[in-house]
């Protein structure tokens, strides 16, 4: 308020500013990965995941015991990985599956089924959103709704053009057309999903359906392909895939990831595969060509993969603010 002095000059009283209470900030989201992949890969998909969901966040490991392991990656889950009956009481707000390299002929028959759908029973109710990537999603949707995945002749291997097919907060500010990786044996059926009520957001003339959604309670996410892959994984998979060709565990020579190797080292490597095919012996994947002297093109999709995970926390950020307004006033 304004007093007048004595001399005549006008001046501010002394008093208190006003008070006003700081809304009090929101916590942080809490972040689960189920992390099913074999040993090899492992600690490479916690490090993939963990580079996507970003450090805002508090993360947290689950692995599921009937998933079998070897002596070292055991020893990695019980130091930093807690057990899937724990994901109940951790408080989460969303979940990452991952899948598992199958064994059996039918996913039903795999044997952490039963403890996996224990856990897509949980995260339907549980949590605001979960995304299952790749196997995952394939097993998921099985449980749900009895759609069958469908062995494929040849695996999907490379990175593809996947071009948006629904508006969904998901794609905001994303490319129509996005490269994404896959490297999968099988695939879902678009007309099935679509039947029992998923909504597919992205999808290659390639490969099929890559991305889709299920609303509910909690927002299901899926992903066919792998957007979490490092430059180098597909040649990883590759250079793997050739030593089984190699020493004749598994029949045929795979064919090169597709849209992923420069010219130069496509033929270098398509050079290697004839040789091999030739002269098949464990001895000759000596000979392999190094990874360095055959390097993929820059990893066009890492960008998008960054966007379509911010997309999702922010999902997930503002669906658990509606959750505790819809709590609050019940």
């Amino acid at each position: 308020m304004l007093e007048h002095a004595a001399s005549g000059e006008v001046r501010f009283a002394e008093t208190a500013p006003p008070h006003f209470e700081a809304a009090a900030p929101a916590p942080r989201l809490r972040i689960g990965l189920l992390n099913n992949m074999p040993d090899t890969a492992l600690v490479q998909t916690e490090r993939q995941f963990r580079r996507l969901i970003g450090t805002d966040v508090e993360l947290s490991f689950f692995s599921l015991a009937s998933v079998p392991r070897g002596p070292l990656a055991r020893a990695h889950l019980d130091r930093f990985y807690a057990p899937h009956i724990a994901l109940p009481s951790a408080g989460l707000d969303a979940l990452v599956i991952t899948g598992s390299e199958p064994k059996a002929a039918r996913l039903d028959e795999e044997p952490y089924y039963a403890d996996f759908t224990e856990v897509v029973d949980w995260a339907a109710r549980g949590t605001v959103s979960t995304l299952f990537s790749c196997l995952a999603a394939h097993a998921a949707v099985l449980h749900l709704d009895g759609i069958e995945r469908r062995p494929m002749a040849t695996k999907f291997s490379g990175v593809y053009s996947c071009a948006a097919s629904s508006v969904h907060p998901l794609l905001a500010g994303m490319s129509p057309v996005m490269p994404v990786p896959h490297s999968r044996w099988n695939d879902l059926p678009e007309s099935e999903l679509t039947a029992k009520g998923y909504t597919v957001l992205r999808r290659s003339e390639d490969v099929g359906v890559d991305l889709f959604v299920r609303e509910g309670a909690s927002l299901m996410v899926f992903l066919q392909g792998h957007p979490e892959y490092d430059a180098d994984t597909l040649a990883r998979e590759y250079r793997r895939d050739v030593g089984r060709f190699l020493d004749g565990s598994r029949d045929t020579c795979p064919g090169l990831p597709e849209n992923y190797y420069t010219d130069d080292s496509t033929a270098r490597l398509e050079a290697f595969a004839a040789l091999a095919r030739l002269r098949r012996a464990p001895a000759l994947h000596a000979d392999f060509p190094a990874m360095d002297a055959t390097p993929p093109r820059p990893a066009a999709w890492q960008d998008g993969a960054a966007r379509l995970f911010r997309n999702w926390l922010s999902l997930v950020a503002a669906n658990r603010a509606l959750r505790m307004a819809s709590e609050a006033v019940a």
